[in-house]
């Protein structure tokens, strides 16, 4: 049975479309300087300033852009080197033998069994928080699961007639790698790495929203949210409602991509 690939197509061009846009807007205002303004501070959205200002006076909308971008940073950067993690583990623990493979499943199993939320804040603290620790805790604490999945299709892959083959052809072990598995591992590999993006910077909003991740100057959208808590009780509700609908929207669009290539993806196979 086939199935239409046109709403898998048409979601990826949507939402591909409007995260497009929306990273375009943060990567023009990145490096915006916004100037403090104490006499406009906590101002309600107005015709000036289109979701209010912050505390200290400042745009919030183009605070909420500075956060989104930062965001996606950490969130790309972390999801890459977590994915490479889990390439690197998976293939070792198919084709390493058995030891290495038991050894490697322990590692694995012990770090799903932990929680995740005091997994990311044990490693966060002890890297020493700021960007680097944030996108090193999330890169080292997500890569269990697709490891996993790697680990299967490369036993699955092993057992093909052509990997046989090329090993009674005398090929080495690394050309086997290079030339067989990786151009089959690379699809599932890549949809992996889509899939944990949004996680990633979940993940990175709550070290920052907690205090474990970046500091005080830095833009992020855990860190608006943060602050915005210390002023609800003033009224300042646009102070955490636009920066968690910039978050929320950054991570559903992620997914809805993510989700619209891997359904891609299986109406190739």
């Amino acid at each position: 049975m086939t199935h239409d690939p046109r709403p898998a197509i048409w979601k990826l061009f949507i939402a591909g479309g409007l995260l497009t846009l929306l990273l375009g807007c943060a990567t023009y205002y990145h490096q915006a300087d916004l100037p403090l303004n104490l006499l406009a501070k906590r101002q309600i959205p107005s015709a000036e300033y289109w979701l209010g200002t912050d505390n200290l006076g400042r745009d919030l909308l183009i605070r909420c852009l500075q956060g989104v971008y930062t965001s996606w940073q950490i969130g790309l950067i972390a999801s890459l080197t977590s994915g490479a993690i889990a390439l690197c583990t998976g293939v070792l623990s198919a084709l390493g033998g058995k030891r290495i493979d038991m050894t490697l499943r322990w590692l694995i199993d012990s770090m799903l069994s932990i929680p995740h939320l005091i997994l990311l804040l044990l490693l966060c603290f002890t890297l020493g928080g700021g960007k680097h620790g944030v996108i090193m805790a999330v890169a080292l604490t997500h890569w269990p699961k697709l490891a996993l999945l790697i680990r299967a299709e490369v036993l699955r892959i092993k057992e093909s007639d052509f990997i046989r083959l090329a090993a009674k052809l005398g090929n080495s072990r690394w050309h086997i790698l290079r030339v067989h598995y990786l151009p089959l591992l690379l699809p599932q590999i890549l949809v992996g790495i889509l899939l944990m993006f949004p996680h990633a910077i979940l993940h990175a909003a709550a070290l920052s929203f907690l205090g474990f991740g970046l500091a005080q100057h830095e833009a992020s959208l855990g860190l608006l949210l943060a602050d915005a808590l210390r002023y609800l009780n003033t009224g300042a509700w646009w102070l955490a409602l636009f920066p968690g609908l910039f978050l929320v929207a950054l991570v559903m669009l992620i997914e809805q991509c993510g989700q619209a290539v891997q359904q891609l993806w299986q109406e190739i196979l």
